[in-house]
């Protein structure tokens, strides 16, 4: 039986997190704006992240950088069960920035890790989160926690990425995918603006950005729903304002990628806003 629980903790302006047991679910290549950081506690997950793919088993965490693309599905018979959390780069500047130490985010080399205290903190951490019963512990052992995560991997001052030939080219189509992500481009469209073959750019692009244009766009398209879903739009109209052909349609991507439905993600997100702080 699959079940998915989506929560936004109010703690650090919205925590996102996500309780959930999958067996037939199979997430799409997507990315999130804040990092993943979750606990397998049953089964094993598969996952593609940095060029190829990982399994973590039962009590290891999977780690993923913000917008670093990825997807996941079942590694073991009967799924598996785990818990994350998806902090963005912001909420990590801030807990910096709150004691006092230079603003830094974290990043994660290895996308499976097997350290059991670290495992057994963050599920400490989850039940807090979701059951917020002590705010001062929970706010305490957040901040705790997102500092730890910040120190142990610290990110590298300069990170070496490749310039393909066509990097104005492709700059170019990465930017016009996101001031027209509600339009319907077609490869062609994107193609004669560039004056690469369709072919080339697709594969071209893919290697720079992770995604084919057109997933990538879709990726927008969810960014944009997720927005207009936290100020309470109805999900139809917000798939349409979001460039989506109907409601399906995004539910069907928005599942895919987030893990849960957009009604969901919405209802835990207002339930957040108009809980008493």
């Amino acid at each position: 039986m699959e079940f998915a629980k989506f929560d936004a903790s109010p703690l650090l302006g919205g925590l996102e997190i996500l309780q959930a047991t999958y067996e037939k679910q199979a997430f799409s290549r997507h990315t999130h704006e804040g990092y993943t950081v979750g606990v397998i506690r049953q089964g094993a997950q598969r996952f593609w992240r940095n060029g190829g793919y990982h399994v973590a088993p039962t009590n290891s965490i999977i780690l993923v950088n913000a917008d670093q693309i990825h997807d996941g599905h079942s590694a073991s018979e009967g799924g598996w069960s785990y818990e994350a959390m998806y902090p963005t780069e912001a909420q990590f500047e801030a807990v910096s920035a709150d004691l006092g130490l230079p603003c830094s985010t974290p990043y994660f080399p290895t996308a499976v890790e097997t350290d059991p205290k670290l495992a057994n903190q963050l599920i400490m951490l989850f039940d807090l989160l979701r059951e917020n019963q002590d705010p001062l512990l929970t706010e305490t052992f957040t901040h705790h926690t997102l500092l730890s995560l910040t120190c142990r991997y610290q990110k590298p001052s300069s990170v070496s990425i490749p310039s393909p030939s066509l990097g104005p080219q492709l700059d170019l189509v990465r930017e016009y995918l996101h001031q027209h992500f509600t339009d319907n481009i077609t490869l062609d469209d994107l193609s004669s603006m560039t004056g690469v073959s369709p072919y080339h750019l697709v594969r071209q692009f893919k290697s720079r950005f992770g995604l084919p244009p057109h997933a990538y766009q879709i990726q927008l398209k969810i960014r944009r729903a997720k927005a207009l879903l936290k100020t309470g739009l109805s999900i139809a109209d917000s798939a349409m304002a979001s460039g989506f052909h109907d409601q399906s349609h995004l539910h069907r991507h928005f599942r895919r990628a987030i893990g849960v439905t957009p009604k969901q993600y919405q209802r835990a997100i207002l339930c957040n806003s108009s809980s008493p702080r």
